[in-house]
């Protein structure tokens, strides 16, 4: 039997650190989004409603990090067995449901771009639609996260908080439905629909679709060096469950500490969706400077000076028929 010592001294002097760096770098950026739609803000596409409920849903996984920070320390998981299940279930619920609205918001992206005729006629509907997609994401978010509510735990043994699944399925079960739903669908998504807006952007004549194809690749190169390392460790754990492949306790105890580095830099996404999907944007900048006005950051007179060349930038913009390109594309 491994006991994994090495894997548990790592995880008390790294994750505490760095998870409290995440949740307060991230916390700030959502925050922010979700004021600007409250108090600057009417959501009038669908990415604005998706933009909302993506900053809702990193907010509430960033909020289960400083309890997980406290489990990873010398003294272990000492909140009981209630609260270890509510942050773990609370933990994958958002985690699932990030996932799913980054899905969502390349294909209205897709649909707004590629699609532009159409998804301008049905503006109204689309709206509505968005909100009942919403809808349907969180509660597929639920669904996917019951096994982590219903069988996370606190194990004394080793002091911490764990899912521990019954059987011997379930648990390579609940990693491909992980590595399903949290890696190959929003991928998948994202390279097909960004690849067709490249190739649209392409033929237009707008002068910033230089610029939006640079988005474009942000976009999709943070989501894959975030996520691609986690997921293939978690293919190697998935292994490992079905078949008990690996038996050396080094490589174990090498494993574990990947999974926990990997899984760190997975969590660094929700602290980059609010730049990515945005503050990038001209109209969330404007947003952004009007919010550092009211609370006194920033003079009026340093409001206008920075305001006028985003606004002439904006009208420039607004000259070409790919107006709705550019906006759609949070530029």
């Amino acid at each position: 039997m491994c006991k994994k010592s090495e894997v548990r001294q790592f995880v008390q002097y790294f994750i505490p650190p760095f998870y409290i760096i995440v949740f307060l770098s991230g916390f700030v950026g959502n925050i922010l989004v979700v004021v600007l739609y409250a108090f600057y803000k009417r959501m009038k596409t669908m990415t604005d409603v998706y933009l909302l409920n993506l900053a809702i849903a990193d907010i509430l996984l960033l909020c289960t990090l400083p309890f997980l920070a406290l489990g990873a320390g010398k003294s272990g998981w000492i909140l009981g067995n209630f609260l270890c299940k509510t942050v773990k279930g609370i933990y994958k619920l958002n985690f699932f449901s990030c996932l799913l609205l980054l899905t969502c918001i390349s294909i209205d992206r897709y649909i707004a771009i590629v699609k532009a005729v159409k998804a301008h006629a049905s503006r109204n509907k689309i709206l509505l639609h968005s909100k009942l997609i919403s809808f349907i994401v969180w509660v597929t978010a639920v669904m996917l996260s019951l096994p982590e509510f219903r069988y996370s735990q606190k194990v004394e043994a080793q002091k911490s908080c764990s899912t521990v699944y019954p059987g011997k399925i379930l648990k390579p079960v609940a990693f491909a439905v992980q590595l399903t739903v949290g890696f190959f669908l929003p991928f998948a998504v994202m390279l097909f629909c960004y690849s067709m807006i490249i190739a649209k952007l392409l033929q237009a004549k707008t002068f910033q679709k230089h610029r939006a194809i640079k988005v474009i690749g942000a976009v999709v190169s943070v989501f894959v060096l975030s996520q691609l390392p986690y997921n293939t460790i978690m293919v190697l754990n998935a292994m490992d469950a079905v078949n008990i492949t690996i038996t050396d306790c080094k490589t174990l105890n090498n494993l574990g500490i990947a999974t926990q580095i990997t899984e760190s830099i997975a969590f660094l996404h929700s602290c980059l969706n609010p730049f990515l999907y945005a503050f990038i944007g001209v109209k969330f900048r404007q947003d952004l400077l009007k919010i550092l006005k009211d609370i006194g950051c920033v003079s009026q007179q340093q409001f206008r000076r920075l305001f006028k060349p985003q606004q002439a930038t904006w009208k420039r913009s607004s000259v070409h028929s790919e107006t709705e390109t550019t906006r759609t594309l949070s530029l």
